[in-house]
């Protein structure tokens, strides 16, 4: 932080965290926040109609305000209708969105905001550290994050003249002004991938995006159960991939190449004289994957037992795209429902990177989505 810049003149962070039965992490959570420092902030948590221990965890840190969410709409998903409360309430000149199992460095909310300043970013968002568990998380979380950071590279998300826009809802600071101006979740109240949305709005107005990988900041684990993270996944894949099918098989053939080359490589071992191309084939398909694995930042194991995670993403992205072509995704207790076209055309424009001109904007969305 800039010598001589007291803290009192610097502008005041509204923290916002949704909160629906988070009582496993929310706690980490705010030990977290509310220790930071260098930066006016005030917290808001957002009780979702929680049924557990969130709210009384949430009340038990002192200075941390806890919300209700108006009644869900029809039209709105929950995550939406809680990030509404809480901007309602919120009294600072920046707001940061982030999620209850994410748990913040020391400092990073400071360093985050001067980083948004210096960039010029109207929206700054870090796609956290990404902490996994067990067989399952540590195979199927690289996968997806190596093709989540090739489908939105940051470089593309943080040029303005490029149409590429992203954001994680993990971690999301945005200026007031820029928030009020798009429309704030409001605007978007029928996206399932409220983030990508915040972000395609607050470009297209022209305003600055900037988006990285923030294990500097922060870290989070997103799952703690094989049926969390096939829910979680289910909700978002087919929204975040526009050809979800097409990547399912692209994937399990390269999974079906690198473990029938390596078998045949094994058993022929030097015999023919084709053992030699086959060996060659089989080093050529391992590097080109753990290249592009390594490029989701997961430690060594993760990054070797994302081999197993090829057919599990294809099943995740088969599941997810026959979810929305039936038109119903589960999340947190409630289902969504609404028609197909409106699934599809959402997948497209996150590919494009293009704003829903067709209906005016994502808020007008509701019309076509129902929550129960």
């Amino acid at each position: 932080m800039a010598a001589g810049d007291p803290v009192s003149e610097r502008p005041t962070v509204s923290v916002i965290v949704p909160a629906r039965n988070e009582e496993a992490c929310l706690g980490a959570c705010l030990e977290s926040l509310v220790a930071q420092t260098g930066v006016k902030f005030e917290i808001i948590v957002v009780d979702d109609g929680s049924t557990d221990r969130t709210r009384e965890i949430a009340r038990s840190f002192a200075g941390v305000r806890v919300v209700e969410p108006a009644p869900l709409a029809p039209g709105w998903i929950g995550k939406n209708n809680a990030l509404v409360a809480g901007a309602r309430e919120a009294r600072g000149d920046w707001l940061l969105f982030t999620d209850a199992d994410t748990v913040h460095r020391y400092g990073s909310l400071a360093r985050s905001l001067e980083e948004a300043q210096q960039k010029k970013a109207a929206l700054l968002s870090y796609s956290p550290e990404q902490e996994v568990h067990g067989l399952w998380e540590k195979a199927a979380m690289p996968v997806i994050f190596a093709e989540l950071a090739s489908s939105y590279r940051p470089s593309d998300v943080s040029d303005p003249e490029s149409s590429a826009a992203a954001a994680n809802g993990q971690y999301i600071l945005i200026s007031r002004e820029a928030y009020d101006a798009v429309g704030g979740h409001a605007a978007i109240a029928a996206s399932l991938l409220e983030d990508v949305a915040l972000a395609r709005a607050v470009k297209a107005s022209g305003r600055k995006i900037f988006f990285r990988y923030g294990n500097d900041a922060v870290r989070t684990r997103m799952y703690r159960s094989f049926a969390q993270l096939e829910e979680g996944w289910t909700k978002n894949l087919a929204l975040l991939f526009p050809s979800p099918g097409r990547l399912a098989v692209l994937r399990l053939t390269e999974f079906v190449l690198i473990v029938s080359s390596v078998t045949v490589a094994i058993v022929m071992k030097g015999r023919t004289p084709g053992s030699v191309a086959v060996g060659l084939l089989a080093l050529t398909l391992i590097g080109l994957f753990l290249g592009r694995i390594r490029k989701a930042h997961f430690s060594w194991d993760a990054t070797v037992l994302a081999l197993i995670g090829l057919p599990l993403f294809s099943y995740l992205l088969l599941r997810s795209r026959n979810a929305y072509q039936k038109g119903s995704v589960s999340w947190k207790g409630r289902r969504y429902t609404g028609n197909r076209t409106f699934a599809s055309a959402v997948a497209n424009q996150v590919e494009a990177g293009r704003s829903l001109d067709s209906q005016q904007d994502a808020g007008r969305a509701p019309s076509h989505v129902t929550s129960i």
